[in-house]
């Protein structure tokens, strides 16, 4: 997933992707577990998606704190 599709996503959209993603890691890292996995950088994609997300939604929230102080 790239940044330049993230920030094209409204915030809800934006949730909605994390948390599906958090639902893909939850089972990938059940497969992890139990030796079923049969691409282990599936999980590491997953958390890196997760992390620009989180970013994206960050970089919007000080960016409006920016722009009501001015």
């Amino acid at each position: 997933m790239k940044i330049k599709d993230l920030q094209n996503l409204s915030d809800e959209e934006l949730i909605l992707k994390e948390t599906q993603i958090k639902k893909d890691l939850y089972g990938l890292n059940n497969q992890r577990q139990i030796g079923k996995l049969e691409k282990p950088s599936n999980v590491r994609n997953c958390r890196r998606d997760i992390a620009r997300i989180l970013t994206v939604l960050n970089e919007r929230k000080i960016n409006g704190k920016k722009n009501r102080t001015k």
